[in-house]
């Protein structure tokens, strides 16, 4: 791939073919290109996480095929993410005329007028050039979106100038032939009329356009790249059978199916306000799995990858809001600001039919299920039964409005305090956050398990363990 600075590129045809320049077929180019970075043993999807085994080589091979690729998948699966990710395989800059409407290769002009303009300028025909980013094209699928705005119409201003309607000339072009050389992505692709869909049969196959009884013979030369999700082929549309049958790869995409991706994703994407302990991360995607499992949560709409993200950063908040709060000098989330992820995000979940009113308690099951897993997880072999008999003496307080410095202070003096420490984290840092959240952790489980007993206050903003 090129690194040399813009600048110093070619800036006519003539020395374009001087520099040794050849032309690619955009499918040509993304196929050698990623052949190198396989052969050099790089990682061209850095960003995506959970696909490494099952979906990445699917999609290499059909680039490497040469195939219109549909993405099939549930919401927050990222599809789109990966689509994206195709520019990595583009070329970093790439020669067009300059000034063409659709960015025609120096070497292929396929407009009249580009074709007009190399023939009369010849070697000094100018050339630009652009970057991978600006060779993706990416369109939401919506009812209301026309032939004209995929494919083009015919432009009033050009017939007033005085062309006539029979002149290709008179074309305004849409989305498609405007990322000629390109990748064109179209989100939701069943949310697409049918008869819109239509129109891009001839693109797909022969590589022309038809525009209001015309038919130009433009050989476009793009990769058509799609997502769907499967409950749009019964509630708001489908793909049509021959438009369905000129994709050469339909891939599955699926959630992460390692706790480890599930967590690492959302290190990724969460932009956090406040420090999360890993343990509470751990808590937030098993309770994103577990809903995944849940019969009383509808699994035809999925449960994406956004709810993880939006709990962590929800959780993180109400750290930080205690901190403000509390007048705490660090911001550190603790297993009580869970709860906060309950009332935030249950719109974010559609239930199964006949679920309505328990919405509330299945989703405290499923999150007390989940930090019981964790808790026993990162706990397992420790003794907790010291802990247990010293606060079963002495009722410990904590909750939302309660700081971490109070909690640590009223922990009795018991040696297991320093194993849970070290497993969860909070050793070798004189911030107490670190240490009340392990600490909240290990007495959750003692109440999980029923070794402990737990009493919250009128303002529901404590706590008691004892």
């Amino acid at each position: 791939m090129r690194t040399t600075p813009v600048e110093e590129l070619p800036s006519t045809l003539g020395e374009l073919r001087a520099s040794g320049h050849e032309l690619r077929g955009v499918k040509e180019e993304i196929r050698e290109n990623l052949l190198a970075a396989l052969r050099a043993g790089e990682d061209p999807w850095a960003g995506i996480v959970g696909f490494e085994s099952t979906v990445l080589p699917q999609l290499e091979r059909a680039l490497l095929a040469g195939h219109d690729i549909v993405l099939l998948g549930e919401r927050g699966q990222g599809k789109t993410r990966l689509l994206r990710s195709l520019t990595n395989l583009l070329d970093e800059h790439t020669p067009y005329i300059a000034f063409s409407e659709i960015g025609e290769h120096p070497y292929a002009p396929i407009t009249p007028e580009s074709i007009r303009r190399a023939a009369d300028l010849g070697d000094a025909l100018p050339v630009a050039w652009k970057h991978r980013s600006e060779r993706y094209t990416e369109k939401l699928a919506t009812p209301d979106t026309a032939v004209a705005d995929l494919i083009g119409d015919v432009d009033p201003v050009k017939v007033a100038e005085g062309r006539s309607l029979g002149d290709p000339e008179t074309i305004h072009f849409g989305l498609v032939p405007r990322a000629h050389r390109g990748i064109v992505a179209i989100n939701e692709l069943p949310d697409l009329a049918e008869r819109i869909q239509v129109a891009l049969l001839n693109v797909m196959e022969e590589r022309d356009i038809q525009v209001r009884g015309y038919t130009l013979r433009l050989p476009l030369d793009v990769l058509l790249v799609a997502s769907a999700n499967p409950e749009d082929y019964t509630n708001r549309g489908r793909i049509i059978t021959p438009l369905k049958d000129r994709f050469g790869a339909e891939i599955r995409t699926h959630y992460p199916l390692r706790l480890a991706d599930e967590v690492a994703l959302i290190e990724q994407e969460a932009e956090l306000v406040a420090d999360v302990p890993a343990h509470l991360l751990e808590i937030i995607a098993r309770f994103t799995r577990l809903l995944r499992e849940s019969t009383a949560i509808d699994q035809g709409s999925g449960v994406s990858a956004r709810f993880s993200v939006a709990a962590a950063e929800t959780v993180a908040a109400a750290a930080l809001r205690r901190a403000a709060l509390t007048n705490e000098s660090g911001a550190s989330a603790r297993p009580i600001d869970l709860q906060s992820i309950l009332a935030v995000l249950r719109g974010k979940l559609e239930f199964a039919t006949g679920e309505e009113g328990r919405e509330s308690e299945i989703l405290e099951h499923l999150l007390r299920r989940a930090t019981a897993e964790t808790a026993r997880t990162r706990l397992r072999g420790v003794d907790l039964t010291p802990l247990a008999e010293a606060v079963t003496r002495h009722p410990l307080r904590t909750g939302d409005r309660v700081p971490a410095g109070d909690v640590v202070r009223a922990l009795p003096d018991v040696a297991v305090l320093t194993v849970i420490a070290q497993r969860l984290g909070a050793a070798g840092t004189e911030d107490p956050g670190p240490m009340a959240s392990a600490a909240e952790l290990a007495l959750e489980l003692l109440f999980l398990t029923r070794k402990l007993s737990k009493q919250a206050s009128d303002d529901e903003s404590t706590v008691s363990y004892g």
